[in-house]
């Protein structure tokens, strides 16, 4: 796809949105979900880690931030109609990495939520500085390939998780982006589901600020005034 093809959002009646921290998916592609969810698709949230180090407040614990966050995603998530939210149990904020057992635990959820249309980090983004974003986008394609094998994990067949095929994966944080989705009507909605992160936001920088900034940036390339940037892969 280029800036000419069709400015929809991705096909597909199911969609994953899998991140690395609660407030992810909004701030990269939320007004995509905010579309897809208005254009009666079903999204599911799947994030690994609870952001439990995503605080400056000295008077903050990993255990009370844990808590906070999951409710903020919890509520970010009912407001842009997002079906179902998975936490992930037993990876840290900071330190996650594309391990065999996060590839397991991925492809447990997709072989259960079985979507067409997958979007997540692209790990081939030069120059990202998250080593959570960087290893949950390699840990989802990884499980991407496996869940439609027989022969990869054959508990989970046996359980009566049969192997999926994702049809099509959109990377955002890309540097690379091949797909334009127009949020203009959407984007004031982007915000206020950012905005439920309580947590994450700071006295003088508003979100509105950033992601219209963002937005523009990225609807340069495809002549819109608002957009957020994929690449493309079909699969």
């Amino acid at each position: 796809m280029t800036a000419s093809s069709v400015l929809v959002p991705p096909g597909g009646e199911t969609v994953a949105v899998i991140v690395a921290h609660p407030d992810d998916a909004e701030s990269f592609c939320g007004g995509t979900i905010a579309r897809l969810v208005q254009e009666d698709h079903v999204v599911h949230y799947l994030i690994v880690t609870h952001g439990e180090k995503g605080s400056d407040d000295p008077q903050m614990t990993p255990e009370r931030l844990r808590l906070l966050r999951k409710q903020e995603q919890q509520a970010a998530a009912q407001l842009l109609g997002v079906q179902t939210v998975t936490f992930l149990e037993g990876y840290v904020d900071g330190v996650v990495t594309a391990s065999l057992a996060l590839r397991e635990a991925l492809v447990r959820f997709l072989r259960t939520i079985r979507p067409e249309v997958v979007l997540t980090f692209d790990p081939w983004k030069r120059y990202e500085l998250h080593p959570d974003h960087r290893a949950v986008g390699w840990a989802t394609v990884d499980a991407i390939a496996a869940a439609r094998g027989r022969l990869d994990y054959p508990e989970q067949v046996e359980m009566g998780l049969a192997p999926h095929t994702v049809r099509q994966i959109y990377f955002f944080n890309t540097d690379q982006p091949n797909h334009w989705v127009d949020i203009s009507a959407v984007f004031e909605r982007k915000v206020e589901a950012r905005c439920c992160h309580v947590s994450q936001l700071r006295p003088g920088r508003h979100p509105s600020g950033y992601l219209r900034r963002w937005a523009e940036e990225a609807g340069t390339a495809a002549g819109l005034s608002l957009a957020e940037a994929f690449h493309f892969m079909g699969l």
